[in-house]
């Protein structure tokens, strides 16, 4: 078992979902893992010290100070673990410990970790899609923590919707797939290029022609090849996603001029690359040196093609296993065919704005890949999830 031997502790916050919680120890001292729990003074409302310190043998604690004053280090307790799961994990909770209210020992404890951290929310419906909710968890994933998704269901309110915590069993996969992929280095060895985000061609000083990608995609895919022992190079386009994997040498640029240049900088010397840009197909020919200003009705801006990367990457491909993608509105598995053959590609991965969830900006992707002679459907995932999807696939054809 993958997570045979790793020391596994988990956070309990005060939630009804925290009777789950047994189920999970249970499993991971099982699957031959050591467990240490840790609780908010809330969670003793819904479980008790007894019953999870029997199941992880191990004593439980929820203060800085046991009974006999004793001192529970929060330092060590952080040091020890090799991986932190926060289950259930509340909205108040979810909230303190991105805002750094370091009230308790659960996030005294969290903010002292350098291991990798889970977050298993579990809270009402309302709750669960509150806007503040919501971008605490998108802010704990650019922290570069893992999201286990609620899961929908019956709630404790009577209520029906996304909000439980996900099962025991989903949450011990999730640890056992997490430690089987970083033990499989099935990368080493290899260079990684990978562009990403959007390209802003510039109108004048202040204004640009883009697109609304947010390169959540291409991130996800350089870290998860880093993860992989691959040497990750990662050209992006504006975008505001941060990379938490400091192995990854990250080029940011802003035009397609200045991302194809700094693609052939690198590509002779690639063993992969991998196109998710989503680069601009039209320039201005003329850039305004100063603000245009608002002074007609209409105006008219005389646009010209941007250097098309991909084709060129085609074109100069030697050694190279490239990877396009193709974002479609109609047409899709014949359009994305047809780029797969124009452009010289080796995959290509297709995902179409006319299915929910996937496309620009979402957390999830939908996708097909495409080769020459095979054809692939995935469901809709996160884009954690979809980044390993591809390089699963890809890897599977390098071995052909």
């Amino acid at each position: 078992m993958s997570v045979s031997g790793k020391k596994i502790l988990i956070a309990v916050s005060g939630g009804i979902a925290a009777y789950k919680i047994h189920f999970l120890i249970r499993d991971f001292v099982k699957k031959g893992a050591e467990v240490q729990v840790i609780m908010t003074p809330d969670a003793e409302n819904f479980v008790t010290k007894l019953s999870l310190s029997t199941l992880s043998k191990k004593p439980v604690y929820s203060d800085f100070y046991s009974d006999n004053g004793t001192w529970n280090s929060h330092v060590e307790l952080a040091l020890w673990a090799d991986v932190i799961i926060v289950a259930p994990c509340t909205a108040n909770t979810l909230a303190k410990m991105m805002h750094g209210m370091c009230d308790n020992l659960v996030i005294a404890t969290y903010m002292s970790a350098k291991c990798p951290v889970f977050i298993a929310p579990a809270m009402d419906l309302d709750m669960y899609q509150h806007p503040s909710t919501r971008q605490n968890l998108e802010m704990a994933q650019d922290y570069g923590h893992f999201i286990i998704p609620a899961e929908k269901g019956e709630l404790a309110s009577g209520l029906i919707g996304q909000g439980r915590m996900a099962e025991p069993e989903t949450i011990t996969k999730t640890i056992d797939d997490f430690f089987s992929l970083n033990n499989r280095k099935t990368l080493e060895g290899k260079t990684v290029l990978i562009t990403a985000g959007p390209t802003y061609e510039a109108i004048d000083p202040v204004r640009f022609i883009g697109n609304h990608s947010s390169g959540k995609m291409g991130f996800s895919l350089a870290e998860e090849a880093s993860k992989r022992g691959a040497k990750v190079i990662l050209i992006s386009g504006p975008s505001s996603q941060v990379i938490n994997d400091k192995s990854v040498d990250l080029h940011k640029v802003t035009s397609a001029k200045e991302m194809l240049e700094k693609v052939f900088e690198f590509y002779e010397n690639v063993d992969i690359a991998i196109a998710s840009a989503a680069v601009a197909d039209y320039a201005p020919k003329e850039v305004a040196k100063e603000k245009i200003k608002k002074n007609d009705d209409s105006l008219t801006i005389e646009l010209v093609k941007t250097p098309d990367i991909l084709r060129t990457m085609g074109e100069n491909k030697n050694h190279q296993f490239l990877v396009g993608f193709a974002l479609e509105t109609q047409n899709e598995e014949e359009n994305a065919k047809g780029k797969l053959e124009k452009k010289n590609l080796d995959m290509i991965v297709l995902n179409s704005l006319r299915d929910e969830g996937a496309g620009f900006k979402n957390d999830t992707n939908k996708i097909k890949i495409f080769t020459k002679t095979e054809k692939k459907e995935f469901d809709l995932k996160s884009k954690d999830e979809v980044a390993k999807d591809i390089l699963n696939f890809m890897e599977a054809q390098l071995l052909k």
